[in-house]
């Protein structure tokens, strides 16, 4: 992916990618459309053969004839997209058993159960995974980008936007408009289009909370049933994330809702009609949208090092509420994430309170918006733009 003007913004996972190539025949990148699959796997691979089976000829050829193809796009090769092409796998499977050498294909999906079935199937035991998410503000700032608080949350991360040729809300108008009519209505059969995109921007209206699909139900005027199935598609083609709730080793009934946050930020302000800086700032989700920008930021510091994402909120029935766990070995490091800029006590209530109920609490820190306050004894407090580096350093 390309800076204006400048050279490529070098992608913060390629380590982990180059090292599953080292111990695995085949790799698969994973991530949502746009977030640089395709640009980041050329780049680390240039000798190896490119096919895009998004182009309906080549799809054909490969579904018509696959021993034929693989034949004609022999090891090393970049499949992209591989969804479309799932028989494929089978054969893959007999050749990279045939051969049993490293290195020899990297795959691509953008469409994450499709994919997941398919390489459980075939290719289990046999591909090395990694998760690709859009650029993080440690790689947006190795390029040179420097933004605010609200201007982070407002245009999102997406590569394209890097290159300048396309402005923030035209590029998630497009990108969701695209999703809704083609992507999900592929994924789930999808025929009541109005309801679906309601069901969406209702959520947009609820991130970084625990979200009952039995009351939307009746806003968007289809069955929990429904909504519990179009959640799952969003989540599997990475228009949302969920964080479970941690529970374990506490007495207190807790709540077990997943809380809801979407992949892109930016897409989440769109959704909410905010397109300017100021209108971010006072607009009453402000605290939430940071919640959801600071989650992603410390979930893709965690996937671009290779580690399991082990993120979790917690959460009583009393209303008692710590916005993210992090599970490092056996400590449980809480995490609360503020959009002020201003430290002070009524910041850090919640993980001092949660430091005094859990044995295995750690490390108790605030991410907020100010400078960093580093403390070995306190909660500390550190700047949203160094939560990567702050979860980097755990195990």
């Amino acid at each position: 992916m390309k800076r204006a003007g400048q050279g490529l913004i070098r992608r913060e996972i390629e380590a982990h990618v180059l090292k599953l190539a080292k111990m695995y025949p085949v790799v698969t990148v994973t991530g949502p459309r746009q977030s640089g699959k395709t640009t980041l796997v050329r780049l680390l691979f240039p000798s190896f053969d490119y096919v895009n089976l998004e182009i309906p000829d080549v799809r054909a050829e490969a579904l018509g004839d696959p021993r034929g193809f693989l034949l004609r796009h022999a090891a090393p090769a970049i499949l992209d997209e591989i969804p479309n092409a799932p028989a494929l796998l089978s054969y893959l499977q007999a050749e990279v058993d045939e051969a049993g050498r490293k290195g020899m294909y990297v795959l691509t999906g953008s469409h994450q159960p499709e994919l997941q079935a398919a390489v459980s199937q075939s290719l289990a035991g046999r591909t090395g995974l990694a998760e690709l998410l859009p650029l993080s503000i440690a790689e947006w700032k190795a390029a040179g980008a420097a933004k605010g608080r609200d201007r982070w949350m407002l245009e999102g991360f997406m590569p394209r936007l890097a290159g300048g040729d396309v402005e923030a809300v035209q590029l998630y108008r497009d990108s969701f408009r695209t999703y809704v009519e083609r992507d999900a209505r592929q994924l789930i059969n999808l025929r009541n289009l109005r309801a679906f995109e309601t069901f969406v921007r209702l959520l947009a209206g609820r991130v970084g909370q625990a979200v009952s699909l039995s009351s939307l139900a009746g806003d968007v005027g289809v069955s929990a049933v429904t909504l519990r199935e179009w959640l799952s598609v969003l989540e599997a083609s990475y228009v949302v994330r969920t964080v479970a709730p941690y529970f374990r080793n506490f007495g207190k009934r807790l709540i077990k809702a997943p809380k809801i946050y979407f992949t892109e930020t930016g897409l989440a302000a769109y959704l909410l009609g905010l397109r300017t800086e100021e209108q971010v700032a006072r607009d009453p989700l402000l605290g939430s949208l940071f919640e959801n920008m600071v989650v992603m930021e410390v979930l893709k510091a965690r996937l671009n090092a290779g580690k399991e994402p082990d993120l979790y909120y917690f959460r009583d029935s009393q209303g008692f509420e710590v916005d993210l766990l992090l599970a490092s070995g056996r400590a449980l490091i809480p995490i609360e994430i503020k959009a002020a800029y201003t430290p002070g006590e009524e910041l850090c209530k919640g993980v001092r309170r949660f430091a005094a109920l859990a044995a295995e609490a750690a490390r108790p820190t605030v991410i907020y918006a100010g400078r960093d306050i580093p403390s070995s004894v306190a909660p500390s407090f550190l700047h949203f733009e160094k939560a990567a580096d702050f979860i980097r350093d755990c195990p």
